[in-house]
């Protein structure tokens, strides 16, 4: 079978950061990545959880509620994928994902589609302090964060 775009990425020297990973159309695949892969420390599955809903969640209620796609993790528990229309400009997007991040990073209350078991096929798995960790160590990497700085190095 032919190899799979992401698999082509070098692992071995991707950093944490924000990239294009694969335009298909007019959807646009960006690659949140928010551990070093094969580095031994990876995002815990409550944390992890809690950080999809509440990325989930801000990035459908924000102003490109339309032109997102999807928003999930990755199965190597390095990282996000955030699916979005092309009419939404990279440095939108890098805009987008800094204001979900900072909105996890400040989150208190209840998680949004994790009260009860209708809501979620886990809703009890969750990590609210792990995931506000994860988005205040996000944050520090994307500051600053350019168009420039979302491609793969090879």
């Amino acid at each position: 079978m032919k190899q799979i775009a992401s698999f082509t990425v070098n692992h071995d020297v991707l950093e944490k950061g924000m990239y294009i990973s694969r335009i298909d159309g007019d959807t646009v695949t960006y690659d949140l990545r928010m551990k070093k892969p094969n580095g031994g420390d990876y995002l815990e599955n409550a944390a992890m959880h809690t950080f999809e809903h509440l990325f989930a969640t801000y990035a459908r209620n924000s102003r490109y509620t339309d032109q997102v796609v999807y928003v999930g993790p990755m199965g190597c528990r390095t990282g996000f994928y955030l699916l979005m229309r092309d009419t939404v400009s990279y440095a939108e997007a890098i805009a987008l994902v800094q204001e979900s991040f900072r909105f996890i990073a400040d989150f208190e209350g209840a998680i949004p589609g994790a009260q009860y078991s209708r809501e979620c096929g886990n809703y009890l798995e969750h990590d609210l302090a792990g995931a506000r960790e994860i988005a205040k160590d996000m944050c520090r990497v994307l500051s600053g964060w350019t168009e420039a700085d979302m491609v793969y190095k090879p």
